[in-house]
């Protein structure tokens, strides 16, 4: 059996939909977690966490993912 690391590490970022008109639109806020990913290249995706605040407009979705590249192993 594999022992795991002493630490780990992971990076992370967040989208959010812009408030307003536009703040439901998942499909819209996924293509932008994509591109993100697409950006970061060879990276290891740990996690991604959707958020659904309720909002008088209805839901304001938001992404946070977690990762981490190759070159950020210890």
């Amino acid at each position: 059996m594999v022992r795991p690391p002493d630490h780990w590490s992971a990076g992370s970022f967040s989208l959010v939909n812009p408030k307003g008109r536009c703040q439901a639109d998942l499909p819209r806020l996924l293509r932008g977690v994509a591109q993100e990913l697409e950006r970061l290249g060879d990276a290891e995706v740990y996690d991604l966490v959707l958020h659904a605040e309720t909002t008088s407009r209805g839901p304001w979705y938001s992404v946070t993912v977690y990762y981490a590249r190759p070159e950020d192993e210890p």
